[in-house]
């Protein structure tokens, strides 16, 4: 009898033990994972992009300036806007009598770049303009020639009596040498109010002209070369890296692309003076972002 019922005792008193363990287990199991025991400190991978889009994040402004004292030309100043998600560059030419009111005193475009180099003349044109220059370029003879000679050249209508130009207003050719002479050019009609607008015209004529598709393909390496041949810009690899994509995806389109401003002033004695409302009219059609609302 004495077997009999120490069996029946340990049966049951199994099945406890086993019930729990499986609930303390259970709960132990809980907290450890709650709790987050023995994680590893290490984040998750990111998930890789797997492609990259353009936004207004994209857009861009550049103030070119072509510095060439051996042409006996004051400098040339071009300011460019690229808006990638509408595939539009605008082109403004400068002129270097160009006058403003800035910190409440009269300054002007070519006395700010002789006093105080490229930043005087970024800092003249964005209070003129009141917009913000992301970076700026001087150019030099050979640097514009590579851009030039990387872009295939230009059909553009001439009309100055200049050596190896018909002065016919008819589309001639111009190769790299010949497109800065033109741009370099001191006697125009007009002076530095038309030597600007021609110097602006010139390239947009040209970005349109070329094989944006060769253009895009080779951009890597074209940009390489032209900021080897620039000892003095703000541009970055990093900035052409982060807008690569938006900048090959405009050239690589079969539009044309670029489109020159004249700008709009009054001639004052020897000063340019622009007009505000032509400034007001490029600031609410160019630079407004669309995420910003402004």
């Amino acid at each position: 009898m004495a077997k009999k019922k120490s069996g029946s005792i340990a049966v049951p008193f199994l099945v406890t033990v086993f019930i729990s363990l499986i609930v303390v287990g259970g709960t132990a199991l809980w907290f450890y994972n709650h709790f987050g025991f023995g994680k590893s400190d290490n984040p998750p991978l990111p998930t890789p992009r797997t492609g990259q889009t353009i936004s207004v994040e994209d857009n861009h402004t550049i103030l070119f300036i072509l510095d060439e004292p051996e042409q006996r030309c004051p400098s040339t100043f071009v300011l460019m806007r690229a808006i990638p998600l509408k595939k539009e560059l605008i082109f403004i030419g400068l002129p270097t009598n160009m006058i403003s009111l800035v910190d409440g005193q009269q300054q002007g475009l070519k006395d700010s770049y002789d006093r105080g180099g490229c930043n005087a003349a970024v800092d003249f044109v964005q209070k003129a303009f009141d917009i913000t220059i992301d970076r700026y370029m001087k150019l030099e003879s050979a640097s514009l020639q590579k851009i030039c000679d990387i872009f295939g050249g230009v059909s553009f209508e001439v009309n100055i009596d200049m050596a190896g130009f018909v002065p016919d207003g008819s589309a001639q050719y111009m190769n790299a040498k010949q497109i800065d002479k033109f741009i370099t050019y001191s006697m125009f009609r007009d002076g530095e109010r038309e030597r600007a607008l021609q110097a602006a015209a010139v390239i947009a004529a040209m970005i349109n002209q070329a094989d944006g598709k060769r253009i895009a393909d080779n951009f890597d390496n074209s940009f390489t070369s032209i900021i080897n041949m620039t000892n003095d810009t703000t541009v970055t690899s990093v900035d052409y890296k982060n807008h690569k994509t938006a900048i090959k995806t405009m050239f690589g389109s079969d539009a044309s692309i670029a489109t020159s401003l004249i700008l709009d002033g009054t001639d004052a004695d020897n000063d340019f003076l622009p007009s505000n409302k032509f400034i007001e009219d490029v600031k609410k059609q160019y630079f407004v972002d669309e995420k910003t609302d402004k």
